[in-house]
């Protein structure tokens, strides 16, 4: 995932000023709270939130292409 250093606000921040974090998510689409310097909760959109949760079926397709052809010869075993 890219995080847009723009979209970062500390927890103390955020605690303190939650009306700035829902602005810049209104701009940005999004805000990464850091907790002790290290990303630990994802702000977004309410409407957004199902996309975020969910991988695209083709990228789940693409996956799993992946790892058949990885693990081939595995599944032949299995297989039998």
């Amino acid at each position: 995932m890219m995080v847009n250093t723009d979209n970062l606000v500390s927890i103390t921040e955020a605690n303190q000023n939650f009306s700035k974090v829902a602005r810049m998510v209104d701009k940005n689409g999004s805000v990464v709270i850091l907790k002790n310097n290290v990303p630990k909760y994802l702000i977004v959109e309410f409407n957004q939130a199902e996309a975020v949760q969910t991988a695209p079926d083709e990228d789940v397709l693409k996956i799993s292409e992946r790892l058949i052809a990885k693990n081939r010869e595995a599944y032949e075993e299995l297989a039998k």
